[in-house]
Formats: C-alpha cells, sequence, structure tokens
C-alpha cells in the first residue's frame, strides 16, 4: 500500500477536483444530481494514500441514463463490481479520483452518505478507521475485508 498520509494533506486539492467535477456535470447532465466528496481524503484526520472518492448521487429513474452519459466522459472502471445501483468510473485529475454512481436512497448511496458522514462525526470512528489501514496496509485483501465490516456497523 502507498505511503499514508493525513487527509487534511490532500483536503484543498480534493475539494477542487470536486468543484471541477461538479461544474463539468452540471454542464453535461440536465437530471437533477449531487456530487459529494466521500471516503479517506474527506475527512480531515483519516489517513489515504491521497486518492479521491466522488459520490454521484441521482434520482432512481435517472441512473441508467446518467451512467450511460458519463460513459462518454470517464473511464469504466471495475465493472465487475458493476450493479442495478451502482457504477464506477475513473476521472482524469491531478490525484488519482474515482466517481462512484448510485440511484438516491439506494443500498450502495446509503453506504457512501452515511458510513463518511458518521466518521467525519466521530474522532474515535475516525482512529478506528486508521488502525484498520494501518493494521492491514500490507494486505489489501484484509484490508477490504475489515473495512467492509466497519462500515457495515455503521450503517
Amino acid at each position: 500500500m502507498p505511503e499514508l498520509r493525513p487527509a487534511a494533506d490532500f483536503l484543498d486539492d480534493a475539494h477542487a477536483i470536486l468543484r471541477r467535477e461538479r461544474a463539468r456535470l452540471d454542464e453535461l447532465l440536465a437530471q437533477p444530481h449531487e456530487l459529494l466528496l466521500v471516503g479517506g481524503s474527506s475527512v480531515p484526520g483519516a489517513l489515504t494514500k491521497g486518492d479521491v472518492d466522488l459520490h454521484l448521487r441521482v434520482a432512481a429513474p435517472d441512473f441508467r441514463p446518467v451512467v450511460a452519459a458519463l460513459t462518454d466522459v470517464y473511464e469504466v472502471v471495475l465493472p465487475e463490481i458493476w450493479q442495478d445501483t451502482l457504477a464506477t468510473f475513473a476521472v482524469e485529475a491531478p490525484l488519482p479520483t474515482g466517481v462512484a454512481v448510485t440511484p438516491a436512497g439506494s443500498e450502495h448511496d446509503l453506504r457512501f452518505t452515511r458510513t463518511w458522514e458518521r466518521l467525519a462525526a466521530d474522532p474515535a470512528l475516525v482512529e478506528a478507521y486508521n488502525d484498520i489501514k494501518l493494521r492491514h496496509r500490507d494486505d489489501p485483501g484484509e484490508y477490504e475485508r475489515h473495512k467492509s465490516a466497519f462500515f457495515d456497523s455503521l450503517l
């Protein structure tokens, strides 16, 4: 795993990427949408490798048309994890950046919104998150397993 650093080191750049992508999506999408900064880089006390995670929320009926539109501007990533309520893309940006698209109110939407909101509001949860990252930084499979269980506990 790359070196972990405090998210505060990346927060200004992450917010600049968020603003740029909001402007891009406002021009591209006719459908109502909301683009959020989530992930480790969104929580100042969290440890991160410096990647930026964006979450695009759309109304359920707009999910498929929005995903189709995004395939023209973003690179599809991890198509094997795509589901009826999740699509993922890479965003060309100064930091490694991805965007996950979900219908508002779906299971994936709640996972992205609630977990990061709860984590950002509770320093003890940030400490627990950082501990998982530190303990399993050399074993990505174990890290993902423990992180997933931790996030499940936040729902």
